[in-house]
C-alpha cells in the first residue's frame, strides 16, 4: 500500500511546557506532505522529525488561536531562506488571510515564491483540496471562535493485477491497464478469461479526521462515519469537565464517545492541558468507552 502516515510534531495545548509542543501535524500521502496546524516551533520539529520542507505544499489551519498558528510565519520565512520557488497553499478562516498579508509585508518581502491563501468557511462541510488520490474536507466545530477540523480521504484505487495469472494465460503487458479497468481477457482461441480471475481487490481507501479544539459535539459522529483514524482533542479529564464546558473543549471521555458513535478504526488523543503531568488518566478514561484509543506524543509516526 502507498504510505499514509501521520507525523505528530506537537500535541500540547496553549500553555507551553517542557514536555509538549503546540499542535502541529504532518500527513504523508503518496510523496506529498500536508501540514495540519502550525504551532510555535513547527519548523524546528520538522527538522527534528527528518521531514522535507520542500514536500510541504499545503498547510491547513484550524483556527486563530496562537497555539495552532504562531509557527506559520516562521515556516513561511524558512521556506524562503531555503530557496523555495513552488507556491505554498495555506487554508484557514478568512481573517487569517489579513494576518498573513501583514506579516509578509513586515517580515518576508522577498520570499521568492508565492503564498496562496484559501479562505475557509468553518460553518459548513466542503471540499477545500483535491488531487488524483485525495480529497480534503472541512469539519465544522464548535469552539470560542470560528474553527474547523479537516477530513483527509483517499480516493478508491484500481484492483491489483495477479501476476501469476498473467503468466499462466500469457497475457501481454499492454493489456494490464484494460484489465485493471475491469475488462475480461479474450484468448487467441476465443476463450474468455473473466476479470475477477485476473485481479485482487484494491486496497480499501483510508481516511484521517483531524478534530481540533471543540466542545463535545454528539452529532459530530455522523460526519466521521467510515474514518479509519480519528484525532480528537482531549484537553481535560473528567475532573475538569466544567473547565471543558467553560472553554469549549472536550474531555478524553467525550472524544471517545465521538469515536465510538462514529465507528472509527482508532482514536488518537492530544491537545493535553498542561495541568496533567501524566496523560495516562486521559487514556484510561477514553479506553473505558473506546478501547482502541491511544495517546499521541511528539515524533510519533503513525501508519494510518
Amino acid at each position: 500500500m502507498e504510505p499514509f502516515k501521520l507525523h505528530i510534531l506537537g500535541c500540547g495545548s496553549a500553555l507551553p511546557t517542557l514536555r509538549h509542543f503546540p499542535t502541529t501535524q504532518v500527513l504523508e500521502c503518496r510523496g506529498k506532505l500536508f501540514m495540519i496546524d502550525c504551532g510555535e516551533g513547527a519548523q524546528l520539529q520538522v527538522r527534528k522529525a527528518g521531514l522535507s520542507f520542500n514536500k510541504i505544499g499545503h498547510i491547513f489551519i484550524s483556527h486563530m488561536h496562537g497555539d495552532h498558528c504562531f509557527g506559520l510565519i516562521g515556516m513561511i520565512s524558512t521556506f524562503g531562506l531555503l530557496g523555495r520557488t513552488a507556491a505554498l497553499h495555506v487554508y484557514g478562516e478568512p481573517s487569517l488571510g489579513a494576518v498573513i498579508d501583514f506579516q509578509l509585508n513586515a517580515f518576508c518581502r522577498d520570499l521568492g515564491y508565492e503564498v496562496v491563501f484559501h479562505p475557509v468557511d468553518t460553518t459548513r462541510q466542503a471540499v477545500v483540496y483535491e488531487d488524483r488520490s485525495l480529497t480534503v474536507k472541512t469539519i465544522p466545530l464548535e469552539h470560542r471562535l470560528p474553527c474547523c477540523g479537516y477530513l483527509f480521504r483517499e480516493k478508491p484505487t484500481l484492483p491489483h493485477i495477479r501476476r501469476d495469472m498473467l503468466e499462466f494465460y500469457g497475457i501481454p503487458v499492454s493489456q494490464i491497464q484494460n484489465i485493471k479497468n475491469g475488462q475480461d481477457f479474450v484468448m487467441p482461441d476465443g476463450t474468455v478469461v473473466p476479470n475477477d480471475r485476473l485481479v485482487k481487490p484494491a486496497d480499501a481507501p483510508r481516511a484521517y479526521a483531524f478534530v481540533s479544539d471543540t466542545q463535545y459535539m454528539p452529532h459530530l459522529a455522523e460526519r466521521l462515519k467510515g474514518v479509519t483514524t480519528l484525532y480528537h482533542e482531549a484537553t481535560y479529564a473528567d475532573d475538569n469537565l466544567e473547565m471543558a464546558e467553560k472553554y469549549n473543549h472536550s474531555t478524553a471521555r467525550q472524544a471517545a464517545l465521538v469515536a465510538r458513535d462514529a465507528g472509527v478504526g482508532k482514536l488518537l488523543l492530544g491537545h493535553y492541558s498542561s495541568r496533567y503531568l501524566d496523560e495516562q488518566v486521559l487514556l484510561r478514561q477514553a479506553q473505558e468507552v473506546f478501547p482502541s484509543s491511544r495517546l499521541t506524543s511528539e515524533f510519533d509516526a503513525i501508519d494510518l
